[in-house]
Parts: C-alpha cells; structure tokens; sequence
C-alpha cells in the first residue's frame, strides 16, 4: 500500500521516505545519519530498507546528512547533474556512492518509477520528484520553489498526494526580524512559496483530482503550522475537507507516522 513518511520537514532539515519497511527511497537527507537512522526506526523501517536518496538540491537543509549516510552505505544518489557534481566536489557523496543523473530519464527503483521536474530556486539547479508507487499510485514531493511554472503545475497534476510548500506567512515575514536582503530572497519568484500561493495552487490540484495535500517545508521563524493550515484552507474556497480533500502538515520531526494514499 502506498504510503509517505515524512521524516524532517522545515528550513533547518528535509527528508521523507516513500516505500514500506520492505522497502522504499529517500526524497533528501537534510539531517544527521544518526538522527535520520533514529526516525526511520521510530517507523520500523530498517535503514537496510532505503534503496536509494533522491536529492533535490544543494542546500545544506536537503543534503546536511548525505556525506556519511553515502560512505556508510553506499546507496546510489540520484539528482540533476549539475547538483551531483557540485556534492561530488564538496565531498557529500562518497565516493563508493553511484551517482545518476535523472534529469531526462524515468528511475525504476523499489518497485516505484520516479521522475524529476525542474523547479524555480536559488540553487545551483532545483527540482521536485513525482513517483508512482508500486500499487500505481502517484505522488509528489515539491517544496523550495519561489513560484508554481506550468513544468511544475504539470508534474503535480493527476498526483493523489502531494507534498507541497507552505514556506512563510507573508506578514510574519516581512514585520519579522530578518534582514532585508533574507527577506527579499524568500519572497523572490526564486525563493520560496507563501502559505497564500501554496492554497492557490492546492485549490488547482484538488479540483482536478488530488485528493491528499500535506505542506512542508514550513519556516520555523516566519510560519506555523496552525498558520500555514488554517490559511490554506480559507483560501481553497468553495471546496470541503474531509469530502473534497484532506490535508495535514508534515512535522518538523517525525514522532512516527506514515500517511497512506
């Protein structure tokens, strides 16, 4: 049955599992090995169970455990090319890793076809992945994008769940103590997405099939997650959770728990 844990979900540390105990990938791995190991076991999942890491980009909050979770397993990497070469040259991948690029091609893995879209960040290169599961379910992991483009629109489309951003409350934001430069980059169309965007475009997706919608990625500083909640809802206008949608927001830390589509 096809199901989502998801793992680490904030602006210090991202990863979710995809797969059952038997088996299954790693969307990032934005944590230490010793703290993604304890989650993953919270879950019974063994880490044997994890095939393979899908990175998304090169942010420390994505890759901040990759280094040694690479050397002490030696699972394959997956990612955009230029992303991978840049982990390559500042020594978070092992070399006994495989290193694959995904840009252009469909992954078997785990029973699941994955493949990559391209997003709109201030990295090096930036992408979400949509994977269909073993039971033929599709999902999608997309956060870190400043605006929603039509590439990314289509790849959300027809998904059941959907992990997606709700970065900041745009108020909290601005009237917040960063400085300027912190909160111009967030808001930039290369930034991040806002409790307000992220409504819009679950109100799109759910009107044209989705059914699951769990935000992530939620700023400890400029967001919470009774904010990011309630404000998606108020803006997904004319439609009913629990009968047209359910939705929930990923924890900051998995105290167990798997959401099942």
């Amino acid at each position: 049955m096809a199901r989502i844990y998801p793992l680490f979900s904030s602006s210090k540390g991202n990863s979710a599992f995809i797969g059952t105990e038997k088996g299954g990938i790693l969307i990032d791995c934005g944590v230490s090995l010793k703290r993604l190991s304890a989650a993953l076991e919270l879950n019974n999942i063994p880490l044997s169970a994890v095939m393979a890491v899908f990175i998304t980009h090169e942010h420390s909050d994505h890759v901040a455990g990759l280094a040694m979770l690479s050397k002490k397993t030696g699972l394959p990497v997956y990612g955009q090319k230029r992303t991978l070469q840049r982990l390559c040259d500042t020594g978070k991948i092992a070399p006994t890793s495989t290193v694959v690029d995904i840009s252009s091609i469909s992954i078997a893995c785990a029973g699941m076809e994955i493949n990559c879209f391209n997003t709109p960040h201030d990295a090096i290169q930036s992408c979400g992945y949509r994977i269909r599961t073993a039971d033929d379910k599709l999902c999608a992991v997309c956060t870190d994008l400043g605006h929603v483009t039509p590439e990314v629109d289509q790849a959300l489309v027809g998904c059941r769940l959907v992990l997606l951003e709700a970065n900041y409350d745009e108020n909290m934001l601005r009237t917040g103590p960063y400085p300027m430069y912190l909160k111009e980059r967030i808001l930039s169309p290369y930034g991040h997405l806002s409790n307000d965007d992220c409504a819009e475009q679950a109100e799109s997706l759910v009107k044209r099939g989705t059914t699951h919608i769990l935000l992530g990625h939620l700023s400890q500083d400029n967001n919470t997650p009774q904010t990011a909640d309630s404000t998606v809802e108020r803006g997904m206008s004319g439609l009913v959770r629990g009968k047209d949608y359910l939705m929930g927001v990923a924890p900051v830390e998995t105290k167990g728990g798997a959401v099942i589509f």
